[in-house]
């Protein structure tokens, strides 16, 4: 098209969009892509320039950002919705429904399962129609998990087209973690992680009840809760203290990544009793490694990586076995080869091209 860029990219900073502005700046022409970025306390690492925007959320500083976004959404070809949970946003969307072809909502999850909480506060009920009208109308849906755009349809009567696209490097598996014949165990019993975070959509109380009859058994639960609800955090650390002592291992600190791909690698079983497509970056590195994955057979996620010939194990039948040698190997081979940068690149490619 004419003009400065063809692509804009709407969000908010985080550690998702960070690492693919970096791909986008290295694997595509650079000028072609804007990011207008709703203003947080913590930027991620992103700063702003002649290419990232970042709106104040100051009343002043609002209305000029809001301004520049309506104004960019129109001169783009393409607006990127990464995520749909900016009431402000979605205002804009839906009063100006001649963008909303060219909108491509990249699903997060969080934004699409907010209809099972949309009645829960007044601010919820006061953005649900226009969450329904943007879903309704938007032109193009992102995901890689086919149920959600299933469920985005179902609930919301969503139109779009879908692009399958695993999204962010996050996504990617390092083919440095492909896994290699198990060396002798360091440790005793089985080392299990618990959930991604402290929200309570990780049902850690459930899961933990679930462990009961295994509790004289060697084994240490790991719990990350250093992010998400903290009330919900000292919960699950009290009733875990109470039932398993100190085979509960709560993790209220923040760990760099690399320190945390050694502690993934460190463990045999993870269990993840989340009721929604959640914690996708940890299932997918998880398997990646080999290891042996709990997840409830009711949710999106479940049927994409069976369909892809992963081996799950459900929750609903918890017991504290890993999967054969065999099935671990087809897992990671299966990881390795879908989500890859290659991948992720390629399906980025044909999105860009419109």
């Amino acid at each position: 098209m004419k003009g400065s860029f063809v692509i804009l990219h709407v969000g908010s900073p985080s550690a998702f969009l960070n690492p693919l502005k970096t791909l986008i700046s290295s694997e595509f022409p650079q000028q072609d892509h804007r990011f207008w970025l709703s203003a947080a306390k913590d930027k991620h690492g992103i700063a702003e320039n002649r290419n990232v925007y970042i709106c104040n959320n100051r009343f002043f500083g609002a209305l000029k950002g809001y301004v520049k976004l309506v104004t960019q959404m129109n001169a783009a070809n393409i607006v990127m919705l990464h995520g749909l949970f900016n009431p402000r946003i979605l205002v804009v969307l839906a009063l100006m429904p001649w963008l909303m072809p060219k909108c491509y909502w990249v699903i997060w999850g969080g934004d699409l399962y907010q209809y099972k909480t949309s009645k829960a506060s007044w601010r919820s009920r006061l953005k649900e129609p226009f969450r329904r009208l943007v879903i309704r109308r938007v032109g193009h849906l992102v995901t890689y998990i086919e149920g959600d755009v299933e469920l985005a349809r179902q609930w919301y009567g969503a139109r779009g087209t879908h692009h399958e696209c695993i999204m962010y490097l996050s996504n990617v598996v390092d083919p440095k973690m492909i896994m290699e014949p198990s060396p002798a165990s360091d440790h005793d019993g089985l080392n299990i992680l618990l959930g991604n975070s402290a929200d309570p959509s990780n049902n850690h109380i459930e899961a933990l009840e679930r462990l009961l009859p295994f509790k004289d058994q060697p084994l240490k639960i790991y719990a990350p809760l250093s992010y998400g609800d903290q009330n919900h955090a000292k919960k699950v650390i009290s009733q875990g203290k109470a039932w398993f002592g100190d085979k509960f291992v709560p993790m209220t600190d923040f760990m760099p990544f690399e320190q945390y791909l050694e502690f993934l690698k460190s463990l045999d079983i993870a269990i993840f009793n989340h009721q929604r497509q959640q914690a996708m970056g940890n299932t997918i590195t998880l398997l990646g490694m080999g290891k042996t994955v709990f997840m409830r057979s009711d949710v999106s996620q479940w049927r994409f990586l069976t369909s892809l010939g992963i081996n799950l194990s459900d929750v609903d039948k918890l017991e504290l076995r890993q999967i054969a040698r065999d099935e671990a190997d087809e897992n990671a081979r299966v990881v390795h080869s879908y989500f890859s940068k290659a991948t992720l690149i390629k399906q980025l490619a044909d999105i860009f091209e419109g």
